[in-house]
């Protein structure tokens, strides 16, 4: 694959789910912009701890076609007091902000002890299952206790985030309901897992994301990742499942606004 952005229709409202505009090197407004060229006319900013929830809803507030969450990572689960879950509480009143999240559990990396990541994921649930507003959830060496703790509070809308597991996790997940979201992972070489729980996925379940600044697709990789190469991961994924690639691209843009009913 070459260092050119596949072409896309124009008009063609790619959505990318999950991106970090507040940690990438370059404005916001320019990254936005560069995403709209490549066909991508909605992104989702998504907070990783309150104060970058906050900064998700500016950034929302002064781009149009960008929206924002409210969350607070696994990573930073220690740091989840009450003060924290009612300043993002508080944020979840805006409409712009249309997902609790980045949450969840991450075995693998321990920076927050298992026991506060656990209760600030049931939080989470409390709040999506409150709020009505589906949550977006972060799953690293913790399959298991996430499906568990989701099950348990019965959580009500789910988004698994950068989905890095196989096909019968993400059968799994369609069964309970929830959308599944694939990352510039996909197009790695070594993750033939990937591909083939992307190739299984009902359509009316697959979303797309770039996680940018982080995941750089293939075609890029060693580069800081940027929402317009949503376009890289729509392509590997439309090969996989053969079909056309604008197919995909409608089917997960309507999967979003399902997904994600704030999103406009």
């Amino acid at each position: 694959m070459g260092e050119k952005n596949p072409e896309l229709p124009v008009q063609s409202g790619a959505v990318d789910t999950h991106c970090h505009l507040f940690l990438m090197e370059v404005e916001p407004a320019l990254a936005v912009e560069t995403a709209r060229a490549a066909g991508v006319d909605r992104l989702i900013c998504v907070g990783v701890d309150v104060e970058t929830s906050r900064r998700s809803l500016e950034i929302a507030d002064s781009i149009e076609g960008v929206f924002a969450t409210a969350g607070v990572h696994p990573h930073d689960a220690a740091s989840f007091t009450a003060g924290a879950s009612a300043r993002v509480e508080e944020l979840l009143h805006d409409p712009r902000v249309i997902a609790v999240g980045e949450c969840g559990l991450d075995w693998f990396r321990m920076r927050s002890p298992r026991e506060d990541q656990i209760r600030t994921l049931r939080a989470h649930v409390a709040m999506s299952n409150g709020s009505g507003k589906p949550m977006v959830v972060h799953v690293r060496d913790a399959w298991d206790d996430v499906l568990s703790i989701l099950a348990d509070a019965a959580a009500e809308r789910v988004v698994i985030h950068c989905f890095s597991g196989d096909t019968a996790v993400a059968r799994e997940c369609v069964a309970r309901g929830y959308w599944v979201s694939f990352a510039g992972n996909v197009t790695y070489p070594k993750n033939e897992h990937l591909r083939r729980a992307a190739a299984a996925m009902p359509a009316d379940r697959l979303l797309v994301e770039t996680d940018a600044p982080f995941l750089a697709p293939q075609a890029v990789r060693g580069r800081d990742n940027a929402p317009n190469n949503v376009v890289y991961t729509l392509e590997e994924i439309a090969r996989v499942r053969e079909e056309p690639l604008e197919t995909l691209v409608k089917s997960t843009a309507d999967n979003a606004r399902t997904a994600f009913p704030g999103l406009r």
